[in-house]
Formats: C-alpha cells, structure tokens, sequence
C-alpha cells in the first residue's frame, strides 16, 4: 500500500490512517494534542477526524474543543491546505439534528472552530429521522455549492436509509455522500459487514469506520485478571471474555512475526477487507500515535485466520 490513498469518487489523498480527534481536549490537553498531531504528520499523516460536538460530555466543555485545538494547530503549524479535515454535525446538543437551518449554522460553527473556509469532508453524524432526507441533503449541497465543504458523507446510518439517501441524492442532482462511518472491528463486525458493507461497496463509497480499536480492547492491554485505569475501560467488558481475547492473542502472535504492535495488527485487517478505505484511530499519547500509525501488510493466511475468530 502506497502512502498516500484517494478514497473513491473524490480527489482527497490520504494516509491509510486517519487520526481520531476524539480525545481531543478530553483525555489530551492542548499541548499533548499538538504533540500528537505532530508526530502524526512526522510520519506522513494527513487526514483528521472530528465533530462539532468533540467533546462536549467532559466537564467544562461546550462542544467544538476537538476542532478548536485542531484550528489552532493548524494555524500554528502554517499547514491548513496539507490536511484532509472531516467534522460532523447532529449530534452537539446545541445544534442538533439535519435541519437546513441547522446544517447552515452548523458548518459555520465549525469553520470557525477549525480557523479554516472550508472542510475537506463534512458527516451527518447520525440519521435524522424528523427531517426529510430531501431538505437534508438540499442543505448540504448548499455547503458544496458554496465552497465551505468538499465532499459530504455519512455516519451511523442504516443500510436503507445510506442507500434512500444515495437515491435522493442522484433524483434531485445534489451533492451525494461519497463515505459512511460507522462502528466496525474485529470484535464488532456486524451490522457493518452484514448490512452496511454491501452497500458501500456496490455505491462504490469509502467505508472509514470508527472504534477499529474496539474502544482500545484490540491493543492488547485489556488481558484477563487486568485493571485498567482509563477513560474507556468501562466500554470493553463486552469483549472481554474467552473470544475477545482469542482475538488478542491471534492479533499478538501475527505482530510478533512483524514486529509490529497488536493495534497495528487490528487495523491493517480493518484496512484488508473490500469495503474498507483507510480505519479511524485514535490517540492520547505520541507513544499510543506510534503504535498505531506503521502500516501492515497481512497475508491472506492471516486474514483468512483472524476472520474466521468472530463472525
């Protein structure tokens, strides 16, 4: 894999990871955020994941601190036009949902945010069934058509209303989600694989899902008989029992054979299956960024034997 990907109907290059902004002004303050961010582009990353509503549930916050550090960075940084930047809107409890007034005010929040005049890739963060997909997708071809927003893209959407969207999309000539994000992993595999999967692939979209880490149980550092003191432990306990782990340790004994990390392992699978364009992960640390961020080829041995661990 080269280092640089264009996801499909798009001209955006990208690395095959893309950074989670998630933890941004969360579990990272501002200057672990930059160093993270830095040592991100060190090796040649580009593409940011974020939301408006990042990360409004920690104390203090309001919504729109994952972008502000992000806005900042770049701006210090003198590097805005080398970035990829996706955000989302809907789910900020102040600027809820996919109304055309909402997605208007919305993406002008953001840009603010970001210190940027335009978004690279712009998510409905989840379905809105109380607004018509019609006005929806009206309102975001708005933002195409006005140069704040590049290309739009799904997330959390069910296979039927992706696919009714996509259908609107092309009645009406507006502009039309090139990308889902929804949750898939190792671990979680379906309704991803079952559902969404089929979908992306016959549209010809990107599928760039989020927790491939399985909120970090496919680090490895979640073992049986372990405590582990973070903010997403209680996130886990699903995984945690005789499958989840075989995964585990099918995962470590393929990274000992690449010297990679186990989290590297995990997403070079997610970066293997056909639907899948580049994984979102996260990091709090440059130690945790460096153990995501090598690039792993498997073979099909390897594939062949994670798949078959969890359906």
């Amino acid at each position: 894999m080269s280092l640089k990907l264009t996801l499909p109907k798009t001209d955006l290059a990208v690395h095959p990871l893309c950074l989670g902004g998630n933890v941004f002004g969360w579990s990272a303050d501002k200057d672990e955020s930059f160093a993270v961010l830095d040592a991100y582009v060190a090796h040649g990353g580009n593409f940011i994941d974020t939301a408006d509503m990042y990360s409004e549930w920690a104390p203090g916050n309001k919504g729109h601190d994952s972008e502000a550090i992000i806005g900042e960075w770049m701006k210090a940084r003198g590097n805005r036009s080398e970035m990829v930047i996706a955000t989302k809107v809907a789910k900020l409890s102040s600027r809820p949902g996919l109304s055309a007034s909402n997605i208007a005010a919305a993406i002008d929040d953001s840009l603010a945010a970001l210190q940027t005049d335009y978004v690279d890739l712009y998510y409905a963060h989840e379905d809105d069934a109380n607004t018509p997909l019609e006005e929806s997708l009206e309102a975001f071809d708005v933002t195409v058509k006005s140069g704040k927003v590049r290309y739009i893209a799904a997330s959390n959407y069910s296979a039927d209303r992706l696919s009714a969207a996509l259908e609107v999309s092309r009645i009406n000539s507006f502009a039309s989600f090139v990308a889902i994000q929804n949750m898939y992993n190792l671990v979680e595999r379906n309704p991803y694989e079952s559902e969404i999967a089929p979908v992306v692939i016959e549209e010809g979209l990107s599928g760039i899902p989020y927790f491939g880490l399985a909120r970090g149980f496919l680090t490895g550092k979640y073992r049986a008989g372990v405590t582990i003191d973070s903010v997403r432990a209680g996130g886990v306990t699903s995984y945690q029992n005789a499958e989840g782990y075989a995964v585990v340790d099918a995962l470590e004994q393929i990274a000992k054979e690449h010297g990679a990390s186990i989290a590297s392992i995990a997403l070079a699978w997610l970066r293997a299956q056909p639907s899948i364009s580049t994984p979102i992960a996260s990091a709090r640390t440059v130690e945790q960024l460096e153990d995501i961020v090598k690039v792993v080829h498997l073979t099909e041995k390897e594939l062949t034997l994670l798949s078959s661990l969890k359906d």
